[in-house]
């Protein structure tokens, strides 16, 4: 099996598990992807809406239930999560549209709103507004950026696959060491 048939059947399950968590890298190389006509922009987009979605949702239930027992058990998660409560009683809609944009809160942004007084109605709504946009744009971007690398590098067609595969391992390496550096702190 070719790159082109993996991306084809597997890409947009790599998208909803990738949006899940933070999902920007995997976002831009599936928006590559769709400049090149393996996947479906359209569809695309509500797959990684729908991961990012999933993924806050559940974060802010788990922030709502079982919030203080993760903070006790986790006590690495506190200050992002103190720091990301200071954001939200300051300023609770532009956070919660904003936070799919925050890089490095991703995850301690949806636990602190579950630990807040912000109705989950309330986040169910912000939260799709904040997909809504953030699928787009970050895929838009990778479209984008094929269309300029297309029109610009010629040969990089003969290697593209080679490129992308290249991407994911550099960042799945770099997420690999900081996680180990993380957790040895």
């Amino acid at each position: 099996m070719d790159i082109v048939a993996l991306i084809a059947q597997y890409g947009y399950v790599a998208v909803f598990l990738g949006a899940l968590f933070e999902g920007e890298s995997v976002l831009l190389l599936a928006g590559y992807a769709a400049h090149r006509g393996y996947l479906d922009f359209a569809v695309l987009t509500g797959v990684a809406g729908m991961g990012a979605m999933t993924g806050d949702q559940f974060f802010f239930w788990l922030g709502r239930r079982h919030g203080q027992t993760l903070l006790l058990r986790r006590p690495a998660l506190r200050g992002k999560v103190d720091h990301a409560l200071d954001l939200i009683q300051r300023h609770p809609a532009g956070v919660i549209l904003a936070m799919r944009f925050m890089w490095g809160l991703r995850i301690a942004l949806p636990v602190a709103v579950g630990l807040s007084g912000v109705t989950r109605w309330r986040f169910f709504w912000l939260d799709l507004a904040s997909a809504a946009l953030w699928a787009p744009l970050v895929g838009g971007v990778g479209y984008l950026f094929g269309a300029l690398l297309s029109t610009h590098l010629a040969v990089l067609h003969r290697i593209e696959h080679w490129v992308m595969l290249g991407f994911v391992v550099a960042v799945l390496a770099l997420r690999g060491f900081l996680h180990s550096r993380h957790t040895r702190s």
